[in-house]
């Protein structure tokens, strides 16, 4: 008969340890610059102050551009496919939004514009609709972002297609209302972290 020694896991016990991280989450980056260039964007969007294009062009290609898009490698790196798809695909959503209004819209035809846009929303209503679904498994925090993010483009892109301005100053508002989450997780994400504890709520869902 074997003697157990102390420190010694006994046998046929459970000795799996939690993976140990070597990087910080970058959960929280990706969050706020998701949240900031959205809110921007929204605030034109919105009617509420149409010069706002001009800081969220500025923020698509560096905070909600670059930046996500660095947070979505290190969410690789992580091993976290939702966090890598999410940040990697927003981070270039960002970043070809803004080549798409910096040197597309001008070169084309005044009445191609509106089709332009819808379909360049339309793809990504798509791709945010199955990413709500698979939020389900992530927390309430990041559900609820992805559900109101999903009816925004949902209404941004009826908007473009039909150049109908008052459903999207609806979709801007819609886009306030997701930029406020996104912050929030991002703030979860960061105070729980530093302060190792769980200060601000996420609403953890079943475990995977």
């Amino acid at each position: 008969m074997h003697n157990h020694e102390p420190g010694e896991p006994l046998e046929g016990a459970d000795v799996r340890l939690p993976a140990l991280q070597s990087v910080a989450d970058p959960a929280p980056l990706g969050l706020a610059a998701f949240a900031m260039t959205t809110f921007a964007l929204s605030l034109m969007n919105a009617n509420i102050w149409p010069a706002a294009i001009f800081p969220a062009l500025a923020l698509a290609l560096v905070y909600g551009g670059f930046a996500q898009l660095l947070a979505g490698m290190w969410e690789f790196v992580r091993k976290n496919t939702f966090g890598a798809l999410a940040f990697t695909s927003y981070g270039a959503f960002w970043i070809s939004y803004y080549v798409f209004v910096k040197f597309l819209v001008g070169a084309l035809k005044p009445a191609l514009v509106p089709s332009a846009a819808g379909v360049f929303l339309l793809g990504w209503t798509i791709f945010t609709f199955y990413m709500l679904i698979a939020s389900m498994r992530v927390s309430g925090a990041v559900v609820a972002v992805f559900f109101v993010l999903t009816i925004t483009f949902v209404l941004l892109t009826i908007g473009a297609f039909n150049s109908n301005s008052t459903i999207t100053h609806i979709g801007g508002w819609a886009g306030i209302v997701t930029a406020a989450l996104a912050w929030y997780a991002s703030a979860a994400g960061v105070i729980n972290e530093t302060f190792k504890k769980a200060l601000v709520p996420v609403f953890p869902l079943a475990p995977r």
